[in-house]
């Protein structure tokens, strides 16, 4: 869609609206994909033209790779199409249910990790009232570049990581023959250690941000530009390693909640 859309406004100089459904005759496969899956490609499509269009900070629309690490499609819940049976999400493809649904699905993402595995993201829209709660029990947190945080009262927060293993494989991959299989094996090695690092990090921030939400009425954090800081200080590995501005995002839902 993309490279049709290109190639007619370099011929007519207008950028035609374009569906999924032209392709189905010359491309038989497609018949047997969930329709609304190709309607959501065509959206974010059309998203990343007004994105380009309406904001600078937006580059123009580009192709997907088919050596991309990270594979996902989206479809929409349309008349029960998608729904929780026997403990399973019915799909074109059938995944196994990893925790309880609460309220009406509206849509799902399914993606392919760099790992092989496969993971449904659920899209639900319940009614919730928020209770209202005394506030007596306070914290502040300020920023370390060295740890996660330090609270008000001294106390710090850190975690391990794999780094030298990750760094040991990055540096044999470098040494290998381009499309070789050995390159190939260190490439699914690199990405399970990522993904360990990755979880590792995601699980800690739950965990803290959980015991804070828990032990405390109200969190006090430092407001700061991580973006900011890791570009014009050049400690953007040390800024994205911590993950500060994913934990505030973890404590501002687990607290208002």
């Amino acid at each position: 869609m993309l490279a049709d859309k290109i190639a007619a406004y370099r011929e007519t100089g207008k950028t035609p609206m374009i569906t999924p459904a032209r392709y189905k005759t010359q491309y038989i496969w497609l018949r047997e994909v969930d329709s609304l899956a190709l309607t959501n490609a065509q959206l974010h499509l059309q998203s990343a033209y007004v994105n380009f269009f309406s904001s600078r900070s937006s580059g123009f629309p580009r192709f997907k790779s088919k050596k991309t690490i990270r594979k996902k499609y989206t479809t929409n819940n349309q008349k029960g199409s998608v729904r929780i049976e026997n403990g399973k999400i019915k799909l074109p493809k059938v995944i196994v249910q990893h925790r309880e649904i609460i309220g009406i699905i509206k849509s799902v993402v399914i993606e392919q990790t760099p790992t092989s595995k496969y993971y449904a993201s659920i899209l639900t829209e319940y009614e919730s009232q928020v209770s209202e709660a005394a506030l007596k029990k306070f914290v502040g947190l300020d920023f370390s570049m060295h740890d996660l945080y330090v609270t008000s009262k001294g106390e710090r927060a850190n975690y391990r990581r794999l780094e030298r293993k990750l760094s040991r494989l990055c540096r044999q991959h470098s040494r290998t023959k381009q499309s070789s299989k050995n390159r190939e094996k260190l490439r699914q090695k690199m990405c399970l250690v990522y993904e360990k690092i990755t979880n590792q990090r995601k699980d800690y921030l739950h965990k803290k941000s959980y015991k804070l939400a828990e032990e405390y009425d109200t969190v006090c954090v430092e407001d700061l530009n991580m973006r900011s800081m890791s570009r014009q200080m050049r400690l953007g590995k040390s800024v994205a390693d911590n993950s500060f501005g994913k934990f505030r995002e973890m404590l501002n839902y687990k607290l208002y909640f």
